[in-house]
C-alpha cells in the first residue's frame, strides 16, 4: 500500500497539475442525490481517466513557450560537448571548431536583427533592436578575445557544417519574412505588416539567447570559486554575467512587446518558429566534432554492458496513485441499493465511508511513523545499515495497513476487465512511456526494464504498459486473487515495504548474475528511478539512483541517515571531470525534474 486517499486531498492524487477536479472527489463529496453512482463502466472509464484541454496561460510568451520547448533545452545541456565543457576538460580542437561555427552564427544574427530593425515602425522598438544587435557584435568580440587567449587559429579554412548552415538559413529566412501564412517580402503593404516580421524574427532569436543564458548560469553555479584554472572560466563567464542574462531578457520582453497585438494565428506562427529554433540548437550542439570519453549518453556510453533498469511505479510512472484508482472502480461499480446476486459486496455508500476511515488511519499512522523515524538520532555519514533498521519500521506499518484493507472487504467485487481498462486510460507521467519505449528499441543495447511496485494489483500496471506498446517491461507487484474474473478481496503480497522491494531488487541482478555466468561475462549496471521513501534502499543499491520530483519524507529521511541529494547534471558533470564510473551503495542519490532529463541523460539527442 502507498497512499490511499481522504475527503481532503482525493483531489490531488487523482488529478494532474493541469487537470480539472476528479470524478472520485464528486463521488466523495457528493451529498445524498436520487441519481445513481451505479453508472456502466465504460461511462465511468470515459470521464475518470481523462484530461480537459489546457487554457491559455497568463503568463508571458516567451515564458509559456520556454517551458513548453524545455525538453529541447534539456537536450543540449546533456550534450557530449556542453558535459565536456562544463567539466572542463572539452579538448581544445573541439572548442576551436565550434568557435568558428559560432561566429557564422553570430554573424547572421546581428543581420537577422539589422532586418528585424528595419521592419520595426516603432522607434523604441527600432532602439531596442539596435541595442540587441550590439550586443551580438561584442559577443563576436570576445570570440576575438577567445582566440588570443588560447592561441586558436580560427582564420584556418573552416566550413560551415550542415547543422550551422540550417539554423543561419532558417534565421535570415525568417528576417527577410519568408514566413509560412505571410505574404511574400515583396507584397508587404503596411507598417503593421512588416512588424510582424520583426515578432517573427524575435520568434526565432529569443530561444538561443534564453538557451545560452540558461546553460551560462547552470554551467556557472557548478564552478568551484577557487577553481581558477577551468580552462573555459571565461566563456562560461560571459554566458552568466548579468549583461548576458539581462540581454536575454531584453530580448524576451520584445517578443511579448512585438506579439501582443497578434491573432491567435499568427501566435502559432511564432510558437513553431520557436520549438524550430530550439531544435536547431539542439542540432547545432551535436553536431561540434567530438572525439573524447564522455559520460553520456549512458545507454552509448555502456552498450557491452548488461543495463537493467527498475522504476517505481505509482507517481514515478503515474500521476495518479493507483490505489485511489483501484478505489474509485469498487465505489463506481457497487451498488447503490440492495446487492441482490452480489451477496458479498458493499454498497456503495459503505464502501466510501469504509476508503475514507482507512485513508485518515493511513496518513495519521504514516506521519507518525516517519516522525518516530527522524526521532532516532541523526547520521553524521552515510549509514546504510541504521538507514535498513529504521525502514522496518516503516515495513511492518505498511503491511498492517493492507492488513486492514483486506479486512475491510472493500478490495471485493472488482471485475478484471474494469482493472485492465482501468489500467490502460490511466494518465502517464509525460515522457515516462517514450523514455521506456526508446531503450526497448535501442540497437546494440542489452537492456532489461522492471517496475517495482506496492500497487495491489499488477495487472492495472502490466496494462498500462501493454496498451502503450511496452510488452517487455517486466512488473514485480503484488496480485489480486480472482474468482471468475471477480476479485475475492485477499491480495497475493509479494512487494508491500521498502525490504520487501530491496529484497526483489537484489533477487533480479542475483539471479541475472547467475544467467550471465553461464554466457559471455558482461558488467551490468543498475539505475533505479524512484519518487518515494518506499525507494530509498532501491535507489541507494542501484549503480545510478534517480529520485523524480521526490516527496519531503523521502529527502528527509534520507538526509537524516547521510544520503546526499545532487541534481543529476551537476553529478554528471562531476563524474565527467574526475571521470569516475557509476557504483551503488555510494551514499549519492540523482535528482531530476522531470522524465525528459532522464531522456537527455540516457538516451540523448537522436
Amino acid at each position: 500500500m502507498r497512499i490511499l486517499f481522504s475527503i481532503n486531498n482525493s483531489l490531488a492524487l487523482l488529478r494532474s497539475p493541469r487537470a480539472a477536479p476528479s470524478p472520485i472527489r464528486s463521488l466523495l463529496l457528493a451529498s445524498n442525490k436520487s441519481s445513481s453512482v451505479s453508472r456502466s463502466s465504460a461511462a465511468f472509464f470515459s470521464s475518470a481517466m481523462s484530461i480537459p484541454a489546457v487554457g491559455h496561460s497568463e503568463e508571458a510568451l516567451a515564458g509559456r513557450l520556454w517551458i513548453k520547448f524545455n525538453r529541447e533545452c534539456l537536450f543540449s545541456m546533456y550534450s557530449p560537448f556542453a558535459v565536456s565543457l562544463a567539466a572542463g576538460n572539452l579538448k581544445i580542437e573541439t572548442f576551436r571548431q565550434y568557435i568558428a561555427q559560432d561566429v557564422h552564427f553570430l554573424k547572421a544574427f546581428a543581420h537577422a536583427y539589422e532586418l528585424a530593425g528595419e521592419c520595426a515602425d516603432d522607434d523604441d522598438d527600432k532602439l531596442s533592436i539596435s541595442n540587441l544587435r550590439k550586443s551580438v557584435m561584442d559577443e563576436l568580440k570576445m570570440h576575438d578575445s577567445f582566440v588570443q587567449d588560447w592561441d586558436l587559429d580560427i582564420n584556418e579554412e573552416v566550413s560551415v557544417n550542415s547543422a550551422t548552415l540550417r539554423y543561419t538559413e532558417f534565421l535570415l529566412a525568417t528576417a527577410s519574412g519568408k514566413v509560412e501564412g505571410l505574404k511574400a517580402p515583396g507584397m508587404l503593404d503596411t507598417p503593421f505588416e512588416k512588424t510582424k516580421v520583426a515578432a517573427y524574427t524575435l520568434g526565432a532569436v529569443t530561444p538561443c539567447m534564453k538557451l545560452y543564458a540558461f546553460l551560462g548560469k547552470e554551467f556557472g553555479a557548478l564552478l568551484d570559486s577557487s577553481e581558477v584554472n577551468h580552462p573555459y572560466k571565461k566563456w562560461i563567464d560571459n554566458y552568466s554575467s548579468d549583461a548576458f542574462q539581462a540581454s536575454a531578457k531584453q530580448t524576451e520582453d520584445l517578443l511579448e512587446k512585438l506579439s501582443v497585438c497578434m491573432t491567435g494565428e499568427e501566435l502559432d506562427i511564432i510558437e513553431k518558429l520557436y520549438q524550430q529554433a530550439m531544435k536547431l540548437e539542439v542540432e547545432f550542439f551535436h553536431a561540434q566534432p567530438f572525439a573524447q570519453p564522455t559520460i553520456v549518453p549512458l545507454l552509448k556510453n555502456h552498450s557491452k554492458d548488461e543495463l537493467m533498469i527498475f522504476s517505481d511505479f505509482d507517481l514515478t510512472c503515474t500521476v495518479v496513485d493507483s490505489s485511489a484508482i483501484l478505489a474509485e472502480i469498487a465505489i463506481v461499480t457497487a451498488p447503490k441499493d440492495d446487492p441482490g446476486q452480489q451477496i458479498n459486496r458493499m454498497l456503495s455508500a459503505d464502501l466510501k465511508n469504509t476508503w475514507s476511515l482507512l485513508s485518515k488511519q493511513y496518513t495519521e499512522h504514516y506521519e507518525e511513523c516517519i516522525e518516530s523515524i527522524l526521532n532516532k538520532e541523526k547520521a553524521d555519514k552515510f549509514d546504510y545499515e541504521g538507514l535498513c533498521e529504521a525502514l522496518e519500521q516503516l515495513s511492518e506499518f505498511e503491511k498492517k495497513a493492507n492488513d486492514r484493507v483486506i479486512e475491510s472487504g472493500v478490495l471485493k467485487g472488482l471485475n478484471l476487465d474494469d482493472i485492465k481498462r482501468a489500467g490502460e486510460r490511466l494518465i502517464l507521467q509525460d515522457g515516462c512511456i517514450n523514455v521506456f519505449q526508446k531503450i526497448l528499441k535501442t540497437q546494440d543495447v542489452n537492456a532489461k526494464l522492471h517496475v517495482l511496485s506496492y500497487c495491489w494489483c499488477g495487472d492495472l500496471i502490466r496494462a498500462a504498459f501493454s496498451a502503450r506498446g511496452v510488452d517487455a517491461v517486466e512488473v514485480h507487484a503484488n496480485e489480486f486473487t480472482f474468482e471468475e474474473s471477480i476479485s475475492t478481496g485477499e491480495i497475493e503480497r509479494k512487494v508491500e515495504s521498502p525490504i520487501d522491494k530491496a529484497k526483489q531488487f537484489k533477487s533480479i541482478l542475483e539471479n541475472r548474475k547467475k544467467d550471465e555466468e553461464d554466457k559471455e561475462e558482461k558488467s551490468i549496471l543498475t539505475v533505479y528511478i524512484g519518487d518515494s521513501v518506499g525507494d530509498l534502499l532501491c535507489l541507494l543499491e542501484a549503480d545510478i539512483g534517480i529520485v523524480v520530483a521526490s516527496s519531503s519524507s523521502l529527502r528527509r529521511v534520507g538526509s537524516h541517515f547521510g544520503v546526499s541529494f545532487v541534481p543529476l547534471f551537476s553529478g554528471i558533470v562531476q563524474k565527467q571531470k574526475q571521470e569516475e564510473t557509476w557504483k551503488g551503495l555510494s551514499g549519492t542519490l540523482y535528482t531530476v525534474s522531470s522524465w525528459a532529463e532522464i531522456h537527455s541523460f540516457a538516451l540523448g539527442w537522436e
